[in-house]
């Protein structure tokens, strides 16, 4: 297909398509940042129930710096994949602490923060700051692949590139962007989803039953008890759910290399005194509680 027709085509979609999203309605950086992470392998349906509590809670990068981690991670209950939280608080702190309380202006330095990767760089270039670049995200590689490489299976990002490069609109890259991701959707709802001809598709890891699964319902635990609790009664509480849902007996060894990985990847601490106690790292200093789980 030639770009210029390329082109008039998404731009026509793009219109006809385009979806009202609050995280469109502001060129803050932190917002935008916060967009593009919760929007990581998450369905726009679920964001929208959780961004405007968020900036309540949250409403700039300094009060979430500021804020305990038990606060951030029980705001985040709900969208899943929990480690996105961490690294959000992780960069925002980066930004309040190093580089005078903003979110930094241009690739490279986005790159460098703490847990954002080159789609989440790419879009607060583009959606805070109005820069062109190379925004590659699923609905992005789902238009591009249908137009440019039919049939075609394992397509690399390295094909895609060059191609988004050269159609991305310099002067307005927010609205190329936008038609980009509304037509995509579209074209993922209406057609055997081209995104899975990418060569960087990952089919999900069923969750039910998985070590995700065990992860979250530990977290939350935890989050509703803030005196923590101990490994047998964590590994009680996960064995009763498993039970209930007639899953397998979780062994001592696999609940402690689950805790392991939470306390390496900064979710939870040992109690200083009972080496056997688990918490949300900084829970100690927070009365945060969400409903214990059932």
């Amino acid at each position: 297909m030639e770009c210029d027709a390329f082109i008039s085509l998404v731009k026509a979609e793009g219109e006809r398509l385009y979806r009202t999203l609050p995280w469109r309605e502001t060129r803050d950086p932190y917002e935008v940042l916060l967009s593009e992470i919760m929007l990581q392998q998450t369905q726009v349906v679920r964001v929208l129930k959780h961004w405007e509590p968020w900036l309540l809670k949250f409403p700039t990068l300094d009060a979430l710096a500021a804020a305990s981690l038990p606060d951030v991670l029980a705001q985040w209950q709900g969208l899943g994949y929990n480690r996105r939280a961490v690294a959000l608080k992780r960069a925002v702190e980066h930004c309040a602490s190093v580089l005078g309380g903003s979110v930094p202006h241009g690739y490279e330095a986005l790159l460098a923060l703490p847990g954002v990767g080159p789609a989440t760089a790419a879009g607060v270039c583009v959606f805070a700051y109005g820069e062109p670049q190379v925004y590659l995200e699923t609905n992005v590689r789902t238009v591009f692949i249908h137009h440019f490489f039919a049939g075609q299976d394992g397509v690399a990002d390295s094909e895609i590139r060059s191609l988004v490069e050269q159609t991305c609109d310099e002067k307005d890259p927010r609205s190329w962007y936008y038609a980009l991701l509304d037509y995509g959707n579209y074209l993922k709802r209406t057609l055997p989803n081209p995104s899975r001809r990418s060569k960087h598709h990952a089919q999900q890891s069923a969750y039910i039953g998985s070590v995700r699964q065990k992860r979250a319902f530990l977290l939350r635990m935890l989050l509703a008890t803030p005196d923590g609790a101990t490994s047998t009664e964590l590994l009680q509480s996960l064995n009763a759910q498993e039970h209930d849902a007639g899953r397998s007996h979780v062994e001592e060894d696999a609940l402690a290399a689950i805790l392991s990985a939470l306390a390496l990847e900064g979710f939870v601490t040992h109690g200083e005194s009972t080496p056997e106690l688990w918490m949300i790292a900084g829970q100690e200093s927070t009365d945060c509680m969400l409903p214990a789980p059932q």
